[in-house]
């Protein structure tokens, strides 16, 4: 099951990627990875940053915000480029958008609300480990959804994903109970966005890279959104609050949300799912020792010992057995490629990682007093 679903994703995201290849620049595919891993740890810290330390307390309208500004950013590109032409090969009409796009802008819109509103109740750290789990409340709302049959073996597989998570949470320090409700809240919402657009893609007509879909979700988002923000937030808002945390600050904030979805498309067309998935999860382990070491987020050693098992269980799951041997396989090759050219360069990434390692053990296993919180 793990193995056809990961195949089942190569091959959407391999249609999704852009209709006319780009002339080769010459980059190395690492730099399209670094570029996705920089661009998605940057907008998670930037607003963590903007809503907890910078004490912008009003994130209903910061993800109002973002979707205003991806909304003009996609609609300016749709009339001056050709970047978003492959959209006039989508058969989009009024009623298909009132019933398919619609649904999922409200979920994908709740999902951003519930993620923002997160971040002012858990640690990034935290708030990430919980992340894990969304591959489990997905799988079972295909279930739920008819799209793929009940299977008590990958419900097996899965659960050493769970595990590893309520072991990381029971070594939480800061937990909030509903800080965690909320990002559960989150985590749900984006299951169902997510078989949403699973069942609207399994149709060949629809076919759409993820600044295509951003180009019809965004308008139904940034209402959604709106609606919810002039009950809440904007009652309570001020000029004084914008002009205090900088109008430059807003417009860049939403500015690399905006190019965190640009980068999606080119790494999908210069890689493939099976490093989307990998980059991912690298992603999340850097964005715990981010938090860790910017935001001073206490991170006990319970909490590694539990992520890595929710890591090990999501590799496999999403990968399998097969991929994950020959990925291996693969990677002590080019490892020990390099180590043979470069054995100076080699050598002190070595001892980089090593001494990187040793601080973080030394940071979790420092006393809790020690530790500075938000």
């Amino acid at each position: 099951m793990a193995n056809e679903r990961s195949a089942q994703d190569d091959r959407n995201l391999e249609k999704g990627a852009a209709p006319a290849p780009a002339p080769s620049t010459g980059l190395h595919p690492a730099f399209y990875i670094a570029l996705w891993i920089a661009l998605s740890s940057s907008v998670i810290l930037f607003n963590k940053w903007v809503l907890s330390s910078a004490k912008f307390n009003f994130p209903l309208f910061l993800t109002t915000w973002h979707m205003v500004f991806a909304t003009a950013m996609t609609q300016g590109l749709a009339k001056f480029t050709t970047i978003l032409d492959s959209r006039h090969k989508v058969p989009m009409t009024p009623s298909t958008y009132a019933r398919a796009i619609v649904p999922i802008g409200i979920m994908f819109s709740l999902s951003l609300i519930c993620g923002n509103l997160a971040y002012l109740y858990l640690s990034v750290s935290f708030i990430q480990m919980l992340k894990a789990t969304n591959a489990v409340v997905t799988l079972f709302a295909t279930w739920a959804f008819g799209i793929a049959p009940a299977n008590f073996k990958t419900l097996g597989n899965v659960g050493i994903i769970v595990v590893g998570v309520v072991i990381a949470s029971f070594g939480e320090i800061k937990f909030d109970m509903l800080g965690f409700l909320i990002q559960c809240g989150g985590i749900i919402f984006e299951a169902l966005r997510l078989v949403m657009v699973q069942r609207l893609l399994s149709s060949a007509e629809f076919k759409m890279d993820p600044l295509v879909s951003l180009y019809y979700y965004a308008p139904a988002c940034a209402v959604t959104n709106g609606v919810v923000t002039l009950f809440t937030d904007v009652p309570r808002m001020s000029m004084n609050d914008i002009y205090s945390l900088g109008i430059m600050t807003l417009i860049a904030n939403a500015l690399v949300a905006f190019l965190l979805n640009a980068s999606v498309v080119l790494l999908i067309g210069k890689t493939s799912a099976v490093v989307l998935t990998m980059a991912g999860i690298l992603k999340d382990i850097l964005l715990v020792c981010a938090s860790m070491m910017i935001f001073r987020d206490p991170v006990t050693p319970q909490q590694f010992f539990g992520y890595s098992i929710a890591l090990a269980g999501l590799v496999y799951y999403k990968l399998g057995a097969e991929k994950i041997q020959a990925l291996s396989t693969d990677i002590r090759l080019q490892v020990g490629e390099y180590r043979r050219t470069n054995p100076a360069q080699a050598k002190g990434i070595a001892i980089g990682v090593v001494a990187i390692i040793v601080l973080l053990v030394l940071y979790t296993g420092a006393p809790s007093g020690a530790h500075s919180t938000n």
